[in-house]
């Protein structure tokens, strides 16, 4: 990741739609050609994304009955998803099916391995459905990632092994989103300022606007939300957190204020947060820097209220395995509140 971050501009959904049948892909296909044409994006790669698109709608037309989803997505890079989320039994055995030539369906079985050859990186993650289980989801959901400069090359093996995940999405898909993630990496720390603004609409992003340079300095969460709560004494206020992570230490140091929650994940136990009560710009509690340590690996997830905060985090252990991206987007679509902007951030290290 280089630059600043920033969901409102970096973070866009451009479409969404269940898929119901065949006819799914000529529209899919003609949303994508446009979208992938507009960023920028070669004849080839275009090509790529269309088989790609076409193999996920068939897998769930024929493994999920036609229960599934198909997102388009802009993420920062520039990248441009393809999500496919389904509710079907999931996939029992799932290193098998990623074998070109196998298939539970008499078909070619080509469809999985070519979504993780021809993409320029590829998640797969799947939840078998048991019988008496109490999960809130089972089914399957692939993420093939394409970039516009195509696949990522070795990089810099000194470099700290960190990803990213984004999903914001505003109430009813509306073009203003009052939540909003600033992010940014200085060499060995990454920082980011998660808000969601009061109420709906254009005057809620407006409020939390303009705030980005409270993470340039690379400070800690404190000082940041004390910066953004003064900057936002003149608008309709925010509630928010900060969060920090050292590659060096070791460490995530975090803070925040009002209806926000956060689920670390330090060396594989599941740890859940809240923060001060009040609105940034008003009144509220002094928010408490929460600091966690870590040995090999540490995942942390914040959250605005559009996302359902309870216990079934926990139910999803095994996905946070798996690329921030791919958590990003399921936990998002699963668990997100239709009557409110939605936002998730998700950073892994190690």
């Amino acid at each position: 990741m280089t630059g600043m971050v920033d969901s409102v501009r970096d973070c866009k959904l451009f479409y969404t739609n269940p898929v119901q049948g065949e006819s799914a892909i000529i529209l899919l296909r003609s949303k994508l050609m446009a979208v992938a044409q507009r960023l920028g994006f070669s004849d080839l790669q275009r090509e790529n994304m269309a088989l790609v698109m076409a193999e996920m709608v068939t897998n769930q037309l024929k493994h999920a009955d036609g229960r599934g989803m198909i997102q388009l997505w802009q993420q920062p890079g520039p990248v441009l998803d393809i999500f496919a989320l389904d509710f079907g039994p999931g996939i029992a055995d799932l290193s098998l099916a990623q074998e070109d030539g196998f298939s539970s369906a008499n078909t070619l079985g080509k469809g999985l391995g070519s979504i993780l050859r021809l993409s320029d990186e590829a998640h797969v993650y799947t939840q078998v459905d048991k019988p008496g289980s109490d999960s809130r989801w089972s089914g399957c959901a692939f993420l093939a990632r394409f970039r516009r400069h195509g696949k990522r090359a070795g990089g810099d093996r000194s470099a700290p092994p960190m990803e990213i995940g984004l999903f914001s999405r505003s109430l009813g898909d509306d073009r203003y989103n009052g939540d909003r993630i600033y992010m940014q990496q200085h060499g060995e720390t990454l920082s980011w300022l998660h808000l969601d603004g009061l109420g709906h609409g254009e005057h809620a992003q407006k409020s939390t606007a303009n705030l980005a340079l409270f993470l340039e300095g690379d400070y800690p969460p404190i000082q940041v939300l004390n910066k953004v709560d003064r900057q936002l004494m003149t608008s309709r206020g925010a509630v928010g957190l900060s969060a920090r992570i050292s590659f060096a230490d070791k460490t995530l140091a975090m803070a925040g204020v009002g209806d926000m929650h956060a689920h670390l994940v330090v060396d594989g136990e599941l740890q859940n947060f809240a923060f001060a009560p009040g609105i940034l710009g008003r009144e509220h509690k002094q928010p408490v820097t929460t600091t966690s340590s870590f040995n090999k690996r540490i995942l942390a997830i914040t959250a605005s209220d559009g996302i359902r905060r309870n216990s079934d985090f926990s139910k999803f252990a095994p996905l946070f395995h798996h690329h921030p991206q791919l958590i990003a987007y399921l936990l998002g679509n699963i668990m997100g509140r239709i009557s409110d902007d939605q936002s998730l951030c998700v950073a892994s290290y190690g």
